[in-house]
Formats: structure tokens, C-alpha cells, sequence
């Protein structure tokens, strides 16, 4: 028998016919005939596949309840037969949890981290928490198939490593994906967060259904996750979506972290907005937040949302301008991409209605009418779940498409396959 990475087991031309099968039961197609009728194939075809991925443990095929004569059977996917480590790393928290091959995330942590301490003390955390997970599961548990895990910055998704990020100092081209397929003894796919934000949406979120959406994580930073006909839009090189860096002023004054002036996320973006509150507490601008300030330092985007519930004249203009500004740049991309949803995540789109409404104001106003006729703009309903549901749909997609499917599906799991996200397997 073949190693994973050799020559698929699976003959090319059954690959086809059974990847189509099995994703459609995976969306929710329930008996043979709808899945004759939606795949094109033809009733052998679909019985042989079917059979297939039975066989294999994908797929099961039950009874359900008579109501007179012949029980009728349903497929379903076997979501439980495998489990994925999953973890969102943002710039000043991260997050963990398992997920089942549906993306149904089981157990979650949470807790405060700061990405800028550097990927050996950031990741051996992560390791801690994942191992913590792994030792509370049970002797029935299935085995873990894979990693997913949610950076902030730049990745070259292709070889799973962040490339030159700009609130990651220490991080540049550091082998994320290699760290945790060794430990875990499994495949591992490495994305920067918004990205799998939006994936998360378009598969568990407002966007499901959705072929044309744009998500916007408005935090620390700011960034934009692309989705084109149903698919995450990654660009060549992995970087499609890095919007927090488009210049949107001349303001020299106006440094980003990225070393560049006058970019979106050195003006609207939570730590920018952190800064503009405890100027303004400090010179007598914001009584609201002077007071906060002998209370709390340092102060958060939250404090903003505080003092505007207020009626705080300061907080109400800085939510206001930044959301015109973000506004301003999503105006340009509903003009440019032309998308029927834009979701807004991220902590600082919590921060009171104010920078919302003023974000879909600038919208509507800038872009074109035709674009924004049944364009909505509203927030995320995963909140702080919509990263790790990405993660764990990235490595379920993967493991199950059309490149990787056969070289591990003759083993009946990818378990203990690391290779199996080599870059070398996505050429089909």
C-alpha cells in the first residue's frame, strides 16, 4: 500500500465523481436520488461513490422513521470521525478550541497574549493550551486529523509562514505550520485571521448561501477577508485583503506600525483610536475619559463606546471619523469588487452604533448606486468564534478536496500524515 504523497489509491477517473458525492453530503444532500439529481451522475455512479465513502467511515447511510411501508434511508457525514485543533492568534489575544469535521467548535479558551512577545513564548503557549485539550479527551475520542491556525499578519499560504508582518516582530518566516505538524503528527494549514474570519462566516455566518462577500475586522488592526463566488480569494501569494495599510492621508504625522504614513489602520484602528482617547484625556478634551483614565490606564476602543453612551462629544466625532474613513476605503472596494455583503467583525466594531452608522453612511453615499443597491453591511454574528470556525473549515476543506482526499482516504484517516499539507499535493 502507498504512503500518503505517493500516487493516489483512489483511480483518477473515480476522484471526480466521489469528491463531488461526498461534498454534497456534506452540505446537507440526504438520499441517493437528490444527489443523482443534483451531481449529474448517473445512479450507479452515485451507488458505487456512495458505497466508497462508506466504506471508508465518511459517510453512513441510516434508517429513519416509517410512517408505512418501506423505512426510507438518509446519508449523512460522519462529522464526529475526526477532530481538529484550532487556534486564532490576534494581537493582543488568542484563542483555542477543538472542532468536529463539520466545524462545530466543542471547547474554547480564551486569553489575553501579546503577539509582539514573539513566536517561540506566543506558540508554546498555544502548545500548552492544545495540549491541555488533547490530554482531556478520552480513549473513544477520534484522532486528531489536523491544525488550523489564525495569524495576524501576512502568511504565504502556500508553505504556512507569515511573511514580513508588521505587529510581529520576531515572526518573519518562521516555520508556524512545520512547529505544529511535528508536535501533533498531523497536517497543518497556517492563514492569516480575517481571512479565515471570512471563511468562517461564509460557511457557519451572515454569509452562508453568499457568493460575493467582503469581511472586515476592525481591532488593533484593520483587515479585510475577500469571498468570490462562494470561495475564499487568497491573491498569488496569500496577502489579497491587507486594506489596514491603503493610505488614506499625506499626514506625515501619520506613522503605522508598518513604518509607512498615513495608513487606514494608524488612524481608525483600536490601538490608533486607544492613542486619540488618552491624548484627548490628557489635554482636558474628554472629561469622561480623564476620568477614566485615573481609573483605568491604559484606555481601550470599549472606553470610547463608554463615553459616547455618555453623550461624550469627543468619543461620538473619533467613532464617527473612523468609521467614515473605513467607509471611505470600503466605498473604493464596493466600486472595484462589487459584493452583496459586508460583514464587520472585530473588537472595535463593538465600540457603540456611532462608527457603524457611519460607516454605511460613507458607503452608500461614495459608492455607486447600482453596487450598493442590495449591498448590505452588517455586523458579525460569530463575534470572537468566526476565526476559529475558519480554521477549522480550512483544514476539513482541505483534507477533503480533490488533491488530498486520495492520498490518505485508502487509511480511513489522516491522522499521523503531516505531509499530507505539502504544497507539492495542490497541483490538480
Amino acid at each position: 500500500m502507498s504512503q500518503p504523497g505517493a500516487r493516489p489509491v483512489v483511480p483518477d477517473d473515480q476522484l471526480d465523481g466521489l469528491v463531488a458525492v461526498l461534498d454534497l453530503v456534506r452540505a446537507g444532500t440526504s438520499t441517493r436520488p437528490e444527489l443523482q439529481r443534483i451531481s449529474g451522475l448517473g445512479r450507479t455512479v452515485v451507488a458505487q461513490r456512495v458505497t466508497q465513502l462508506i466504506a471508508t467511515g465518511l459517510v453512513a447511510e441510516e434508517a429513519t422513521r416509517s410512517t408505512g411501508g418501506r423505512p426510507a434511508r438518509e446519508l449523512r457525514f460522519r462529522s464526529e470521525a475526526g477532530h481538529v485543533l484550532v487556534a486564532e492568534l490576534g494581537a493582543t489575544s488568542i484563542a483555542v478550541g477543538v472542532s468536529d469535521l463539520a466545524g462545530r467548535i466543542e471547547h474554547t479558551h480564551e486569553e489575553p497574549a501579546d503577539i509582539a512577545a514573539g513566536p517561540e513564548r506566543v506558540l508554546s503557549r498555544i502548545e500548552e493550551l492544545f495540549d491541555k485539550l488533547v490530554g482531556a479527551r478520552t480513549p473513544q475520542d477520534p484522532a486528531i486529523w489536523g491544525v488550523g491556525i489564525g495569524l495576524p499578519g501576512p502568511v504565504e499560504y502556500a508553505v504556512g509562514r507569515p511573511i514580513a508582518p508588521p505587529i510581529m516582530p520576531g515572526w518573519d518566516a518562521y516555520p508556524v505550520r512545520d512547529r505544529f505538524a511535528a508536535r501533533y503528527g498531523a497536517p497543518a494549514w497556517i492563514d492569516n485571521e480575517v481571512n479565515l474570519m471570512a471563511l468562517g462566516e461564509i460557511r457557519a455566518g451572515h454569509a452562508r448561501g453568499q457568493q460575493d462577500v467582503v469581511f472586515v475586522k476592525i481591532g488593533t488592526g484593520i483587515g479585510a477577508g475577500l469571498v468570490s463566488h462562494g470561495r475564499l480569494h487568497r491573491g498569488a501569494q496569500g496577502v489579497a485583503g491587507d486594506v489596514g495599510h491603503v493610505a488614506i492621508t499625506e499626514d506625515r504625522s501619520v506613522v503605522c506600525r508598518c513604518g509607512n504614513i498615513g495608513c487606514l489602520e494608524a488612524v481608525a484602528g483600536g490601538a490608533a483610536l486607544a492613542r486619540q482617547a488618552t491624548a484627548a484625556a490628557q489635554d482636558g478634551r474628554s472629561p469622561f475619559l480623564a476620568t477614566r483614565l485615573r481609573d483605568k490606564n491604559p484606555l481601550e476602543a470599549s472606553d470610547l463606546a463608554d463615553a459616547m453612551a455618555h453623550g461624550d462629544p469627543f468619543a461620538v466625532e473619533l467613532l464617527s471619523s473612523a468609521g467614515r474613513h473605513v467607509g471611505s476605503m470600503l466605498a473604493s472596494l464596493v466600486n472595484f469588487y462589487n459584493p452583496s455583503l459586508i460583514i464587520i467583525g472585530g473588537g472595535v466594531s463593538g465600540a457603540g452604533d456611532q462608527l457603524l452608522a457611519a460607516l454605511r453612511e460613507t458607503v452608500y453615499r461614495r459608492s455607486l448606486p447600482l453596487a450598493t443597491r442590495d449591498l448590505r453591511i452588517t455586523r458579525s454574528m460569530l463575534a470572537d468564534q468566526a476565526g476559529l470556525h475558519g480554521a477549522a473549515f480550512m483544514v476539513i476543506d482541505e483534507l477533503l478536496s480533490l488533491d488530498r482526499l486520495p492520498h490518505w482516504i485508502d487509511y480511513g484517516s489522516p491522522a499521523g500524515h503531516p505531509e499530507l499539507a505539502a504544497p507539492s499535493l495542490a497541483t490538480r
